[in-house]
């Protein structure tokens, strides 16, 4: 049972680490070029929640392959 928490913990984090990923992606028609964007979402810890999330979701799955 706690290897679904995980998995539902991690997906949870991916998705919104990954649309803070996609709404920070709209200072690019503001005048920031790519190297500006990745210097900002380097400094924002919201945008760490999709790897984090995707790496307790590939644990959830790979740890407990015959669980799921």
């Amino acid at each position: 049972m706690g290897h679904i928490f995980i998995f539902l913990i991690g997906f949870g984090l991916a998705v919104s680490g990954g649309v803070t990923l996609i709404v920070y992606v709209n200072f690019l028609p503001a005048g920031l070029g790519w190297m500006d964007y990745i210097l900002f979402i380097k400094d924002r810890p919201e945008c760490y929640f999709l790897p984090i999330g995707i790496l307790l979701m590939g644990i959830a799955i790979y740890r407990f392959p015959n669980n799921l």
